[in-house]
């Protein structure tokens, strides 16, 4: 939805999008034309949680490829499995918005020590540190940070390598918060351990396809919001506040992404 399809929808109120991410919207094309911009804020931070710690399960576990041996009658993969668990390791976590802090609480209740570094320090019981030290400490980066288009990658070449060794990274957030390129180079050279995501830079995969073939790779197609709870929640709240607009009532307030543009 950019400048000129709203240009050739002159009697454009509003742009709805059943979900939280607003990367396909102009927000600003939209705020300039006193459009508003609709969307469900926290609505996928539950079913986003879940799928965050089912990926770092599976990777961690090495679930995918034990299920896959059984699947091919090798039950002597046992004799070579070697996958861990997450109990005592630490999660460090890039964003502590509503998804992360849930990732958070699903994390601690799996005995993992929680750190984390945000835009801010927040009252919250995990430590808070400098986004480097995140990095360098943690057993697993998870990342719940919107994209920053004018901030380029988050997590590239310098920041894989700064990583522990063994150190997996997984992204449900966006797919342009990492390099892949950098990521590929990683998972090749060992410098990180694996990589799980629901999101990529390019979708369906095609600069991105070597990471999500990688043995050491576990991608899922931008599912974990899809759930049918979560999705029929996203797409009622989303509609209802759009007819409110339409028929002259106020939809709900956090509902308006671009609110403060008609103050």
């Amino acid at each position: 939805m950019d400048e000129p399809l709203m240009a050739a929808c002159p009697n454009l109120e509003a742009v709805a999008r059943c979900g939280v991410g607003l990367d396909n919207v102009d927000v600003s094309a939209a705020s300039a034309r006193k459009v508003r911009v609709i969307n469900a804020p926290g609505s996928n931070a539950a079913t986003i949680a879940e799928h965050t710690l089912g990926l770092m399960l599976m990777l961690k576990r090495d679930l995918y490829t034990s299920i896959e041996q059984v699947k091919q009658e090798n039950w002597n993969w046992r004799n070579q499995y070697a996958g861990d668990e997450l109990n005592g390791k630490t999660l460090g976590i890039l964003g502590m918005g509503n998804i992360g802090k849930r990732v958070a609480r699903l994390a601690a209740a799996f005995g993992m020590e929680v750190v984390y570094w945000s835009r801010s320090e927040q009252d919250l019981p995990y430590r808070f540190l400098s986004m480097a030290e995140v990095l360098q400490q943690s057993d697993i980066i998870s990342l719940h940070l919107p994209l920053d288009s004018g901030r380029g990658n988050l997590i590239g070449k310098e920041q894989l390598a700064s990583m522990k060794p063994g150190a997996l990274l997984v992204n449900t957030a966006r797919g342009g918060l990492v390099d892949h390129a950098a990521l590929l180079e990683a998972l090749n050279k060992g410098t990180i351990a694996g990589f799980a995501a629901d999101v990529l830079p390019d979708e369906p995969p095609v600069q991105s396809l070597g990471v999500v073939r990688h043995p050491r790779a576990l991608v899922t197609p931008h599912s974990a919001s899809l759930t049918a709870t979560t999705y029929k929640k996203m797409c009622l709240y989303t509609i209802n506040n759009v007819v409110a607009l339409l028929t002259g009532g106020e939809p709900e307030r956090e509902s308006v992404f671009n609110r403060n543009s008609f103050v």
